[in-house]
């Protein structure tokens, strides 16, 4: 700036010029340092006073060519006096760059005047105190940037310092004032050459002071020797700075610590002096010796690089620090602190054991005030040392419980650290240690009644997860399932209705996997009931352990539950088929079935179908694994509730487009029905509903089949159609209801004629079946009616086999039905018995011991009627066995049928009696035919010819008496 340049004063100018000049600008001055408020007064004032000082140097100059008067000297001096007192006034070390200068340039103009106006041979008082003024002005003139005119002004207190060096005092009175004034000096010079930067005159300058004259240091004041450490440690610092400035390359790294190395130089020079003032019980010694220890550690710190035994060095003074500041109150210095926080990273860059290291971290977690700044911090520090697990666990376990301790407002940090701790657990190898450090930092929660709320909570439980999970797709399974029971502890309790359910059925699929299926069985039970997903747990257990029982109820209440998943059924089914467990696989596809027909889609009857024939093969599989008949008719029942479904699935389907689908599953429906039903009639016992009932359902299904397959269904089709019919008639026990068996039997003889019609005259044997198939029903038919006492119907019945020419067996079977009846009547047993009898003896089929017996009844209906006509056709069958009696009569051929001996006597002795009673009554005709028959049957019996002799002679005898006497 053109205010710090100098301005020029001719060379011919005389000392007494010269200082009229300075005592004008003295003039214009004064005003000006009354008003120092106002910037343009301290713009101009700065020039002037430059001015001044370029003056009294010129002066000085002027003075070694000529003299001046001790009035202008004591004037010089008076004026530079007050400039340096005014210079005092201003000073203010927060004050801006401005003041600063301002500050110099009035120590510089006064020194000048100063300085013009001394005695060619001053004293040695005058040599001190201009020493120092020179020595001061130096120093402020460094300090506010003016380097160039500091070295004039300290080169000029160099030939002071020599002349007071040579200068005698005898009584060494000045000898303490002469050191100050020497220390004072060098003390100058080297911050001056330090700031111009160079370091030999500074290191030069610091070699005089400490070393080369000690009993020039023992001389000066205790603050002086202070403000000498200070100025030596500023020095010391500011290479420190530079250090920590410098970019962290290979290259720069290896300059920092040679800067650092000789920072440690300096500031052990200042511990030195400080050292020596032990006496001093100044508070401010204190602080100033607190502040030396601790850039001399960092220096050792940085240094270390180049000289390992530096950072002993740092630990030890380190440590001497702290031990002084512990026991203080004033937690809140940051300088104490930052130390503990050095000593941290000093035994980190030394690779210290762990408990020297969490020493140094619990001494600042117990001393710190945690803020969000400290909280990052330490976390951030914890982070660079991730590799030491019990440390990190350990520090982060010690601030939770520095927090839940703490004022209220700290636990606004527990989550943060919680978190941190959960996430570096996660990284920790050894399991164990890591769980147990969990389990420590949770309980400390919950001991202190500490409650993390939903947000944090929810944080650390995604945490949570994720690593479980994580060793959940690494197999790892009894570790993930350790973190899985981690987020069921209380100190999450905010979410835990959301949560711990989660967590304990993610625990115990672990353990499932882990194959510990008590282990897993017991976490279940810690689940709430009700829902889905724990049984689905339940069932895996269940299945894995064998338990059939168990899975199957597991089913069940899974399928019933609200919050049900249709996904879960399929994996229940699918596991049980691996596991081939047929009855727990049953349970599934029957739940599976029930929900595709409750929640499934409006066209789901095909799946139905499909589902249904899978549950029907494997019902029929475990019928025949299963000795137990209780245990098979209860499996008949569930084969008949499905193929019940199966069939009211095949319903909508025949109605809508998706028929052609199902034809070939309806097919193998109504086989597998009727299959199972045939076998059942050998396999079951007391089971003719149910037989009753597939064939029932058989019927349906084959019936549906040919309604699908219209242009493909063979004659075979209708023709089991029609066996279905009519078995489901004859498997229907006299414990079903009459309608329901009236029903049944409609339905049969209305298939049959059907099917009749359908297939023709041209398969003879097939017609003859399906007749002697009506037949059969005809007689199901009868005995409804016998049933139901409705004998007309009756009647009717055996009338329409007379029409068709039915079967003997038909028959036959009717009237055993009606002899055994008490209240049928006779002439419907007669009816029956002369229909059954006419169609022996047409179709010769004739079984001579039925026949005997038939005849027999017939005779006796005849004869209990006793009319002409009843006993005319009772003579009549009589004579008709007679015929049968000629041929069958002797067994003497192998195999031939023989007339019944009892009923032969029985014949003998009812043609006798008839005989008897006819004769009685005068019907000699019918008389007669009784007894010639009476007599052909004595041939036929034992001891005959007595009987025919005893015959004779009644018949005789009686015709005597009733014949007419002669006139």
């Amino acid at each position: 700036m053109s205010s710090h340049k100098r301005k020029a004063v001719p060379s011919t100018t005389q000392p007494q010029e010269t200082f009229n000049i300075i005592i004008g600008v003295t003039a214009r001055v004064k005003p000006k340092l009354a008003d120092l408020r106002r910037k343009d007064a301290r713009h101009a004032l700065l020039d002037d006073l430059q001015h001044l000082a370029v003056l009294g140097e010129t002066l000085t100059e002027q003075r070694q060519r000529g003299k001046i008067s001790g009035e202008v000297a004591d004037t010089l001096d008076r004026e530079g006096v007050h400039l340096w007192n005014v210079s005092s006034l201003v000073r203010n070390p927060s004050d801006c760059d401005e003041d600063q200068s301002l500050f110099a340039a009035l120590r510089l103009a006064g020194f000048r005047l100063i300085e013009a106006g001394i005695e060619q041979k001053p004293g040695v008082e005058t040599l001190i105190n201009v020493l120092q003024l020179a020595s001061k002005t130096g120093t402020a003139l460094s300090d506010s940037g003016r380097n160039d005119i500091a070295a004039s002004v300290l080169g000029c207190a160099a030939k002071f310092e020599e002349q007071l060096r040579n200068s005698e005092d005898a009584t060494n009175t000045h000898d303490q004032a002469k050191a100050r004034a020497v220390v004072l000096y060098y003390c100058s010079r080297m911050l001056t050459a330090w700031r111009d930067g160079n370091d030999a005159i500074a290191q030069f300058m610091l070699e005089k002071i400490t070393e080369n004259d000690e009993k020039r240091l023992s001389l000066i004041t205790i603050p002086d020797r202070e403000l000498l450490a200070v100025k030596i440690l500023e020095i010391g610092k500011s290479i420190l700075k530079a250090c920590s400035r410098t970019p962290g390359d290979g290259d720069a790294r290896l300059a920092d610590s040679k800067r650092a190395q000789d920072a440690v130089r300096w500031i052990r020079k200042a511990f030195a002096l400080v050292e020596k003032m032990e006496d001093s019980e100044s508070s401010g010694m204190a602080v100033l010796k607190r502040g030396i220890l601790r850039s001399l550690a960092r220096a050792y710190y940085l240094s270390s690089s180049i000289e390992a035994e530096n950072l002993v060095r740092a630990e030890t003074t380190l440590q001497e620090l702290i031990a002084s500041i512990d026991n203080s109150t004033d937690n809140a210095n940051p300088e104490h602190h930052q130390l503990r926080w050095m000593r941290l990273a000093v035994l980190k860059k030394r690779k210290a054991p762990e408990l020297a290291m969490q020493e140094a971290f619990v001494s600042i977690v117990d001393h710190t005030i945690f803020t969000e700044s400290e909280v990052t911090d330490i976390l951030q520090e914890l982070r660079t040392l991730s590799h030491q697990h019990k440390l990190v666990s350990d520090v982060l376990q010690r601030c939770i419980e520095r927090l839940l301790d703490g004022p209220a407002e700290n636990a606004n940090f527990v989550d943060r650290f919680l978190l941190s701790l959960l996430s570096h657990c996660s990284r920790d190898q050894e399991h164990s240690r890591a769980i147990k450090s969990i389990e420590t930092g949770c309980s400390s929660l919950t001991a202190s009644e500490f409650e993390l709320e939903r947000a944090p909570a929810m944080a650390c439980l995604i945490t949570i997860w994720k690593v479980g999970d994580r060793h959940y797709q690494m197999k790892k399974w009894s570790q993930a399932a350790d973190w899985f029971l981690t987020g069921t502890h209380k100190a999450f309790a905010s979410i835990a209705q959301l949560n711990s359910t989660k967590c304990f059925r993610k625990a115990a699929l672990c353990y499932v996997e882990q194959r510990e299926y008590a282990r897993a069985s017991q976490i279940i039970q810690r689940c709430p009931s009700g829902q889905s997903s724990t049984f689905y747990l339940l069932f895996l257990t269940a299945v894995y352990q064998g338990l059939e029982e168990d899975a199957v109820s597991a089913v069940q209440d899974m399928a019933n539950a609200p919050d049900f998943d249709r996904k879960m059924l399929l994996l229940a089914t699918q596991l049980a088929h691996e596991s081939d467990l047929k009855s727990v696989l049953l349970a599934a596809l029957e739940a599976l079935l029930k929900t595709l027909q409750s929640h499934g889609p409006m066209d789901s009857d095909v799946e139905a179908i499909l589902l249904a024939r899978c549950i029907i093969r494997l019902v029929i599989r475990l019928m025949k694994e299963t000795s137990n008949e209780k245990d098979r008719m209860f499996l008949v029942s569930s084969l008949i509730r499905h193929f019940r479904t199966g069939e009211h699935s095949v319903i909508l389907p025949l109605l809508g487009k998706t028929a052609p689908f199902i034809a070939k599953d309806v097919s193998w429906l109504w086989r597998t029905a009727y299959n199972a039903a045939v076998q059942g009639c050998s396999d079951w016992e007391h089971a003719e509903s149910q037989i009753a009932d597939l064939f029932d359902i058989s019927y349906e299904l084959v019936c549906a089949y040919s309604r699908i397959a219209v242009a493909n269904t063979e004659a075979d089709v209708y023709i089991h159609t029609v066996y279905a019919a009519f078995s489901c008639v004859s498997a229907r026990s006299t414990r079903s209801s009459l309608n329901c068996r009236w029903l049944d039997i409609r339905r049969a003889k209305e298939t049959i004629t059907s099917v009749k019609e359908r297939i023709g005259a041209g398969d003879h044997l097939e017609s003859d079946n399906l007749d002697e198939l009506l037949h059969t029903v005809q007689v199901f038919e009868a005995e409804i009616y016998c049933q139901r006492l409705e004998w007309d119907k009756l009647l009717g019945i055996i009338n329409e086999l007379e029409s068709i020419t039915a079967s003997l067996v038909s028959y036959e079977a009717i009237a055993d039905m009606l002899w055994s009846e008490s209240d049928c009547p006779v002439n419907v047993l007669y009816v029956a018995l002369e229909a059954l009898l006419h169609a022996c003896l047409n179709r010769e089929a004739l079984s001579v011991d039925k026949f005997s017996r038939w005849l027999r009844a017939i005779c006796a209906i005849l004869l209990s009627r006793n009319s002409q006509t009843d006993r005319t056709k009772a003579i009549s069958y009589v004579e008709q066995a007679l015929a049968v009696l000629e041929d069958h009569s002797d067994s003497s051929e192998s195999g031939e049928q023989v007339y019944p001996m009892d009923e032969r006597q029985w014949l003998l002795g009812t043609a006798y009696n008839t005989g008897v009673e006819c004769l009685a009554a005068s019907y000699l005709d019918e008389a007669k035919r009784w007894f010639e028959a009476a007599t052909v049957i004595c041939g036929k019996v034992t001891d005959g010819a007595r009987h025919s002799e005893r015959i004779s002679n009644t018949y005789r005898q009686l015709l005597e008496q009733y014949a007419p006497h002669p006139v």
